[in-house]
């Protein structure tokens, strides 16, 4: 048994996941699939991610393109149900609040704010359903309704240099979507969590600094994070998932 408890718990269970073709969405795919949990991974390549069963279903997904509603859909008829969205998918341009383009803060808040918020709209009828047969459950106490894992950064909760300002402007309003759901979906037996990692060992942290990799946060770890805060039962949610690799004084 892990710390996220036994893989029968998650039997049955349908994430949907973004972002899942490399990084933290990948281990994340990888984590829930050996948990048991089916998976639909919305791509914007028709190619099964490394490591993964074959009976992912795969579906087309550009986070810029505001196609959520038809993969939601595609995933209902496949599976019957939802009970979980991830929301991995995220871009990182470096600039700073006066010299950053337009069009580049615009990416990022098209794929890092508003496809989220349109992904996990989509799956709100379905997500409540999960809410309401977790509410129906006779132990109340160990019920695990619809899920939202969302993530975010350590940018979200600080702004730590003045060249991540921009990318940090949009991972604040990630925080703040999911604190919206969190209030929205609490009654209806929805739980989201942001999780907001450091420096992970991925290839955006590579690109943007010469922070050694070997000292980073591994996206595998990140996964089995995300895993517990998905399986937790109704009564012990997270909000908030800060992980770091270095020393913060932020919590």
């Amino acid at each position: 048994m892990s710390a996220a408890g036994p893989a029968r718990d998650a039997e049955g269970r349908v994430a949907l996941i973004s972002g899942a073709s490399r990084g933290i969405g990948l281990e994340v795919a990888r984590a829930l699939q050996a948990a048991g949990w089916q998976l639909s991974l919305g791509l914007r390549q028709q190619v099964l991610p490394p490591g993964l069963a074959s009976d992912a279903h795969l579906a087309p997904h550009d986070a810029e393109r505001g196609d959520e509603a038809a993969w939601v859909a595609a995933a209902v008829a496949h599976f019957g149900r939802i009970d979980a969205v991830v929301c991995s998918a995220g871009v990182m341009i470096p600039g700073g609040i006066v010299d950053l383009p337009d069009a580049d803060l615009q990416r990022m808040w098209e794929v890092n704010v508003r496809a989220p918020r349109r992904l996990v709209a989509a799956a709100w009828p379905e997500l409540c359903a999960t809410g309401a047969r977790a509410r129906a459950a006779v132990d109340r106490q160990g019920a695990v309704g619809g899920r939202v894992l969302i993530l975010g950064s350590l940018s979200g909760l600080r702004v730590k240099s003045a060249g991540s300002a921009g990318y940090a402007m949009t991972k604040h309003a990630v925080v703040a979507l999911g604190h919206g759901l969190r209030q929205a979906g609490h009654a209806k037996g929805i739980r989201t969590t942001v999780v907001c990692p450091g420096f992970v060992d991925t290839d955006m942290a590579r690109a943007i600094t010469d922070f050694p990799p070997e000292q980073m946060t591994r996206a595998a770890d990140v996964a089995r994070l995300a895993r517990i805060a998905l399986e937790l039962p109704d009564t012990a949610a997270l909000a908030t998932l800060p992980i770091s690799c270095q020393l913060e004084d932020i919590y």
